[in-house]
């Protein structure tokens, strides 16, 4: 399994990104969790395999209807937390 931590700039927040991140990461089974930063970033740390995280990454650079995403940063997430499948952190 691989842990990435991403943050994801533009127009992500109030369009509903943090929920339809949620669903997808739980359709692909990856485990982490989304939440909004102060600077109007989200922030997803995620935990899967190769593939279900590059699916996940190709959707975050494009997000839900209403979002424009202009930059996604991507780095390993360091953090050997256990998580419990895929939720919203506030």
């Amino acid at each position: 399994m691989e842990h990435i931590r991403a943050v994801v700039h533009g127009v992500v927040q109030g369009v509903g990104f943090r929920y339809h991140t949620c669903q997808v990461a739980q359709e692909l089974g990856v485990k982490g969790f989304v939440r909004n930063q102060p600077d109007g970033t989200v922030e997803i740390v995620a935990v899967g395999t190769s593939d279900q995280l590059k699916t996940l990454l190709h959707w975050a650079n494009k997000g839900p209807t209403g979002a424009r995403v202009t930059q996604v940063e991507t780095e390993p997430y360091t953090d050997a937390a256990d998580f419990d499948g895929f939720t919203i952190a506030r």
